[in-house]
């Protein structure tokens, strides 16, 4: 009985922690690479909108742990993950094939390449697979992963029809117990989902069915990416706002001052096997509010 207790405490201690983490202060490891010499000013003047310390601490990543960041682009986030897990970690990207022929999937992934080779003691650990649905879709060795990661992705996978197919591989890469962190432009809650996210927003209902279809639990959700500027009813939908500006100097001052879209910053978890964890209260694991997306829900498309 003793025995018992102790491990019931230890689990409700890990439980407890991981709804709370989002309070604790990033490491001085993490802070020293975020403001490492390596990085572009470019990608720095980015933080303030997407606030890689405060996300990255609210995932609970740690220096080392494996950690797959899907669809990586250009690597702005790379830019930090490589060489925060160079020295105890393991860091894998999940990108692009070489032999992918589109015009966009060669230009990012040559940029990326070209990050990783420019400066090998930073990235010469970074492995890179390849993702492709329905054909790659092996981000990392089965149950290998502590975290995957991915950054404003959800829209495009939604638009190819690949979100349950990236999904799905994005649970199998994890161990159990492992967690998946995504952001993303965050849609009006109010609004069906547009079947292919043209506006490059996405309803974060839609995100946690997607994960729940999958097999992941829900965490938790954090307000870290938030932008409440952010009105969601652009020309040229989401890349009205920078960093892209698809309107060039159309407005161009307006949309600066608005910022970087409102993003949702949410967190999975891959169950552990209802041996270890049965006795415990469902609650201790999901979000009571979340309980009740049993599957993707209907969407509509509207030109709006």
């Amino acid at each position: 009985m003793k025995n018992f207790l102790l491990a019931l405490i230890a689990v409700l201690s890990v439980s407890f922690s991981l709804t709370t983490y989002a309070a604790d202060a990033p490491s001085e490891a993490l802070l020293k690479v975020i403001n490492g010499k390596h990085r572009s000013k470019e990608n720095q003047l980015r933080d303030q909108y997407r606030h890689p310390a405060e996300t990255l601490t609210f995932f609970n990543v740690q220096d080392d742990m494996t950690v797959v960041e899907v669809a990586p682009g250009k690597g702005w986030y790379t830019e930090i993950l490589a060489p925060y897990l160079r020295e105890k970690g393991k860091l894998y990207a999940a990108h692009f094939s070489p032999g992918n022929p589109a015009d966009y999937a060669k230009q990012n992934l040559k940029i990326f390449l070209d990050k990783l080779h420019g400066n090998p003691k930073l990235y010469d650990t970074v492995e890179l697979t390849v993702l492709e649905p329905p054909t790659d879709v092996q981000i990392a060795p089965e149950g290998s992963a502590d975290r995957v990661l991915t950054f404003r992705n959800v829209h495009n996978w939604i638009a190819n029809d690949q979100a349950s197919a990236v999904f799905n591989a994005m649970f199998k890469a994890l161990k159990p117990g492992g967690m998946l962190g995504v952001v993303e432009h965050r849609g009006l809650a109010h609004r069906p989902q547009d079947p292919k996210a043209v506006s490059g927003y996405v309803t974060e209902d839609y995100v946690i069915a997607l994960a729940r279809k999958a097999g992941f639990e829900f965490l938790a959700k954090s307000e870290i990416n938030a932008n409440p500027k952010d009105a969601k009813n652009y020309q040229e939908g989401v890349w009205t706002l920078p960093p892209t500006l698809r309107l060039k100097d159309k407005d161009k001052e307006k949309y600066l001052a608005i910022g970087e879209s409102d993003r949702m910053t949410l967190k999975f978890l891959k169950p552990v096997p209802k041996s270890l964890a049965s006795f415990l209260p469902t609650t201790l694991f999901v979000s009571t509010d979340r309980t009740n997306f049993p599957e993707i829900p209907s969407v509509i498309h509207k030109n709006e």
